[in-house]
C-alpha cells in the first residue's frame, strides 16, 4: 500500500519561508514524478511543482522564482522550499506521486498523479 507522509506546515508572516517535506512509502520501483498541489478554502486545486526523476522540474506561474521542488530519489523524498511566502499561498498543500509517468517533461496535469498525501496547512498571515 502507498502512503504519503507530508510534513513542515505551519503559520509564517508575509515574506517567510517554510520547507514541506514529503516522504512516500510501500513504492518498491523509482518514483517517476513527484509534486506539491495545494488548495486553499473554497478554491480548486492547483498543481504548483512536479519534478522528474531526471530532476527536470515545473512550477505554476504562481509559486515561480519563489518555491524550488527538490527530491531525494534514494529515500523516495520530495522536498518544497517555500520563499517570500504571499497571504495567496495560504492553503492545504499536498505531496502527490505519479508511478506510472513516463514522458520527459513534468506533467502539467493532476491527473497525471495517482496518490497523494494527507495534507499540510500553510497559513501566510501579518
Amino acid at each position: 500500500q502507498v502512503q504519503l507522509m507530508e510534513s513542515g506546515g505551519g503559520s509564517v508572516q508575509p515574506g517567510g519561508s517554510l520547507r514541506l517535506s514529503c516522504g512516500v512509502f510501500g513504492v518498491q520501483s523509482s518514483i517517476p514524478v513527484m509534486g506539491w498541489y495545494r488548495q486553499a478554502e473554497g478554491e480548486s486545486r492547483e498543481l504548483i511543482a512536479s519534478i522528474t526523476t531526471g530532476g527536470i522540474t515545473g512550477y505554476a506561474d504562481s509559486v515561480k522564482g519563489r518555491f524550488t521542488i527538490s527530491r531525494d530519489t534514494a529515500r523516495n523524498t520530495v522536498y518544497l522550499q517555500m520563499n517570500n511566502l504571499k497571504p495567496e499561498d495560504t492553503a492545504v498543500y499536498y505531496c502527490t506521486v505519479s508511478t506510472h509517468y513516463r514522458a520527459y517533461s513534468p506533467p502539467k496535469s493532476l491527473s497525471e498523479f495517482d496518490y497523494w498525501g494527507q495534507g499540510t496547512q500553510v497559513t501566510v498571515s501579518s
